[in-house]
């Protein structure tokens, strides 16, 4: 009988030093009742861990619903987000019988218990949400606490492939006083649970959508101790129609007007002031769209680069209209093409583009004018003879007297005969030579003008089908993630 005794005040004595060793004794089936005791026997407790010992951690359940994406900052690198954030864990000890007490369930305020102190280590600004006042107690001492928080998170941001990209965000959980030694964090859903559950209460149909969640637990390891951490990585997809409607379709657009106008003559006018208001149009497009774009961070977006190389390009064909209407009309005054460049666009270049060098022909024509005095006396003789005959115009000759021929060396007159001759056709070697030259000059500028002239427009259609092919590409991959 006194071994008896003696176990059954060492087994009390073991309840009192644990905490709450029986159920809550309620005097009748009423709140108020329960909360008499609640408040001798738990409220009183607050400031201590509720655990069976210091040295045992206290498992803190942790799960998360995501309600809405508010948008992802570029510029800052944050993320905001709505989430339901449910914490539960167990008051060791407590517990009342459901008939006794006349319930299951209790609310009660959440000052009145303590609560762990579970913080987001991405966050980077003040929560804003409402804050609930009241949390769930159960008869076997469970709690469960469920909160909103409208939380602005850091996030490393990858927009180079803007307006098709994909962002990973992480939402790290744990406490930031308790080491892993005093509470410990644990899922309390599955992946794909959290991610069913969050389309579901998703009402807002923003810029982002929400494609995939992943849960790791983890430790972070510092000089005073290890913390128990639950890392959430939140997988986002932008809608990109918004960007493609009023981005890229009229950039487009835009470029391959200026793609036909390779069709209009290269010599005309019109087609440099009509390059010139497509640069205009599209320097406007950019500065009114401007805000759409995303501010660049580390790396530089691809539809940036588009943008620029569309701009260069079209400055470019600009700039190649106005050398080839210079060479059309003042390409006679030009020196001769240099060996170099003769030979590398003519000979290489020129069949790239699918226009081989012409063939120079050896054939000559010239053509010498009679000189004027031979012409009049031609034109008078002509006038003459055909209005009066023979022996009219002897009659009307006057008469000179007979004149003493002078006495000519023939063979030196023969030589002075010679030496004019030579220096008339040297002259006139010399103005064709130089006639032909400038004409051949001439046509092998003309030439470089029409080959480079193709192959800017060969440039133009690669750009084109390279950057359709490109959009294609990665607007698939990113609905595949």
């Amino acid at each position: 009988m006194g071994q008896v005794t003696l176990m059954m005040i060492i087994f009390i004595s073991f309840l009192l030093l644990q905490g709450f060793a029986a159920p809550l004794n309620c005097s009748s089936p009423t709140p108020s009742s329960l909360f008499k005791e609640l408040q001798k026997h738990l409220f009183s407790e607050k400031l201590v861990r509720p655990s069976n010992s210091n040295n045992n951690p206290l498992n803190v359940s942790l799960g998360i619903t995501v309600v809405g994406i508010l948008g992802v900052d570029e510029k800052t690198q944050t993320l905001s987000s709505v989430l339901w954030q449910v914490l539960e864990w167990d008051i060791y000890g407590l517990s009342w019988e459901q008939q006794r007490c006349g319930v299951k369930r209790v609310s009660v305020p959440r000052d009145q218990l303590w609560t762990p102190d579970i913080f987001i280590a991405e966050a980077t600004g003040e929560d804003k949400s409402p804050k609930t006042t009241h949390t769930y107690l159960y008869n076997t001492g469970h709690v469960y606490d469920d909160q909103p928080i409208s939380v602005v998170s850091s996030c490393k941001l990858v927009i180079y492939t803007f307006p098709f990209d994909i962002q990973n965000c992480s939402l790290t959980f744990g406490s930031y006083l308790h080491f892993a030694d005093d509470i410990r964090m644990l899922p309390d859903s599955t992946p794909e649970e959290i991610l069913i559950e969050s389309k579901k209460v998703q009402t807002s149909n923003g810029e982002w959508e929400l494609v995939g969640i992943s849960v790791a637990e983890t430790t972070l390891h510092l000089l005073d101790g290890d913390y128990s951490e639950i890392k959430y990585f939140l997988t986002l997809r932008r809608r990109p129609t918004l960007y493609v409607v009023n981005l890229l379709i009229p950039s487009c657009f835009l470029v391959t007007v200026d793609l036909v106008s390779f069709l209009l003559p290269p010599h005309s006018v019109d087609r440099s002031s009509f390059k010139m208001t497509l640069i205009l149009g599209y320097t406007v497009f950019l500065l009114i769209m401007n805000d759409l774009l995303p501010v660049t961070g580390e790396t530089t977006p691809l539809i940036n680069i588009f943008f620029s190389i569309s701009l260069a390009l079209m400055v470019t064909s600009l700039l190649e209209t106005i050398f080839i209407t210079n060479i059309q009309f003042s390409s006679s005054q030009y020196s001769a093409v240099p060996r170099w460049l003769s030979v590398l666009i003519l000979n290489y270049v020129a069949v790239v583009v699918c226009l081989p060098r012409k063939k120079k022909t050896s054939r000559l024509t010239i053509c010498i004018k009679p000189s004027t005095e031979d012409r009049a006396k031609n034109i008078s003789t002509t006038n003459s003879s055909e209005g009066f005959p023979q022996s009219s115009l002897d009659q009307l000759k006057p008469e000179k007297p007979p004149l003493t021929p002078p006495q000519v060396n023939p063979q030196e007159m023969s030589v002075d005969l010679l030496k004019k001759l030579s220096r008339d056709l040297t002259a006139i070697r010399s103005q064709v030579d130089k006639h032909f030259q400038s004409s051949n000059t001439s046509q092998e500028w003309q030439m470089i003008g029409i080959v480079v002239d193709r192959l800017l427009f060969c440039l133009y259609i690669i750009f084109i089908l390279t950057s359709f092919i490109a959009i294609i590409c990665i607007w698939s991959n990113s609905h595949k993630a």
